[in-house]
C-alpha cells in the first residue's frame, strides 16, 4: 500500500492523464516494448474508497492480428461466415460480453477482406490494430466525434466495407442498417448473449423490424474459455450434481467421458493454460425475416432456435469438452449464462 499511490502516478504520466485529477474516472493508452515485442497498453483509472482502482488491458502488437482459422472457429462455421463475408452488402454483427474475442474476429474478418481494389472504413474506440490500406477513424465523444457522426459521414467517402467499433444507439443502428441496404457491406459488435438477442437488441434500441430483417444477414455469439492445461490432464469423474446437469440438458452424454487439469508448474496450478473462442452463428432465414418484419420478437426467436443450421454456444462447448479440450466445469459455467431456455435438453 505504501507504493500504491506512487505507482498510479506514474501509470497517470505515462499514459498522459492529470496526474492532479483523482476524483474522476480517466482513460488512456501508452506503448511499451518489453523481450523486443511491441505491447500496446489500455488503462482505465476509477476512484475509490481508498484511493484509485487502475485497470489495464494488454494488447501485443508483434504478434499482430489473428487470422479467423487460428480464433478457433469450427470449420463448418467458418465456412459458412466466409460466405457471408464475400457478400457485395448486408450487415455481420459480432455479440458477446466485453473481454470475449470479438474485436479479434472482426480484424481477423477483414484481413481477409482486404484487397486491392477495395476501399474499407472503420470507427473504432480505440483503435487497436493498425491495418494497412484501411481508413482508420479513432471515435472522440469529447469534440462530439461519435460513432454516429462518423458512420454518416463514411456514407460520402464511397466505401466498399464499412466497420462501426460498436452499436451503442438508436442513431448509429440506423445508418449502419441502411447503409448495408445501400451497396455496403457493413460489420459491427453489439453486447449481448447470444445471436438470437442481437436482432431482438436492435428492435429494442428502435430500429425498424423491416430495417434489421431486410439489413441483418448474420449474427456470430463468441465466449472464450479456458483450456486444460496439457501436461497435467488427467480424467474428470462425474459426481452427482454434474450428473444432474447432464441429464437435463445433455442427456446423450450422460455416460461420456471427460478431462480436466490436475494443476501442474506450468500452469500455475490451476489446470488452465489458455483460451480458444466457443461461437454460434445464426444465419438469418425466410421465416425468421417474416418475424421481424411483423415485430414478433417470439416468433423470431422460436423459428430461430428451431433452424436446422442453428447450433447454440453450449452445444459448441459441449464439444469441445468431448474432445478433452476443456474442462465440463468451464460448459457449466457458460451454461449459467445461457438464455437459450434452462430446461431445454441439447442433443449431440
Amino acid at each position: 500500500m505504501n507504493i500504491a499511490s506512487a505507482l498510479v502516478l506514474r501509470l497517470k504520466l505515462m499514459a498522459n492523464l492529470d496526474i492532479s485529477e483523482k476524483r474522476l474516472p480517466q482513460d488512456g493508452r501508452f506503448n511499451i516494448r518489453a523481450k523486443g515485442q511491441s505491447v500496446d497498453i489500455r488503462m482505465s483509472t476509477m476512484p475509490v474508497q481508498h484511493g484509485e482502482s487502475v485497470v489495464m488491458r494488454l494488447l501485443n502488437q508483434s504478434a499482430g492480428v489473428r487470422k479467423l482459422e487460428e480464433s478457433g472457429l469450427p470449420a463448418e462455421l467458418l465456412g459458412k461466415l466466409r460466405t457471408q463475408l464475400r457478400r457485395p452488402h448486408g450487415m455481420i454483427l459480432v455479440t458477446g460480453p466485453t473481454g470475449s474475442g470479438k474485436t479479434t474476429t472482426l480484424y481477423g474478418a477483414l484481413t481477409e477482406l482486404n484487397e486491392p481494389g477495395k476501399k474499407i472504413i472503420t470507427a473504432e474506440d480505440p483503435v487497436e490494430y493498425r491495418l494497412p490500406r484501411v481508413n482508420q477513424v479513432q471515435v472522440n465523444p469529447k469534440i462530439d466525434l461519435d460513432f454516429s457522426t462518423v458512420l454518416r459521414t463514411f456514407l460520402r467517402q464511397d466505401p466498399d466495407i464499412i466497420l462501426v467499433g460498436e452499436m451503442r444507439d438508436q442513431e448509429t443502428v440506423e445508418i449502419g442498417l441502411r447503409a448495408a441496404l445501400t451497396g455496403h457491406l457493413v460489420l459491427s459488435t453489439l453486447h449481448t448473449n447470444d445471436a438470437v438477442d442481437s436482432a431482438l437488441r436492435m428492435m429494442d434500441m428502435g430500429a425498424p423490424g423491416y430495417l434489421v430483417a431486410s439489413a441483418v444477414r448474420a449474427v456470430v455469439a463468441q465466449r472464450l474459455v479456458r483450456k486444460i492445461c496439457p501436461d497435467c490432464k488427467t480424467e474428470d469423474h462425474v459426481d452427482e450434481s454434474r450428473a444432474q446437469w447432464l441429464a437435463t440438458r445433455f442427456p446423450n452424454q450422460t455416460q461420456a467421458t471427460f478431462q480436466k487439469g490436475r494443476g501442474c508448474q506450468n500452469c500455475n496450478l490451476t489446470g488452465y493454460r489458455g483460451r480458444i473462442g466457443v461461437f454460434e452463428l445464426l444465419e438469418l432465414e425466410q421465416e425468421m425475416m417474416d418475424a421481424l418484419r411483423a415485430n414478433d420478437a417470439v416468433q423470431f426467436a422460436e423459428k430461430a432456435r428451431a433452424s436446422k443450421n442453428y447450433k447454440p454456444l453450449l452445444a459448441s462447448a459441449m464439444e469441445l469438452a468431448l474432445q478433452g479440450v476443456v474442462s465440463l466445469d468451464e460448459v457449466m459455467t457458460l451454461g449459467e449464462g445461457d438464455t437459450s431456455g434452462s430446461t431445454k435438453a441439447i442433443y449431440l
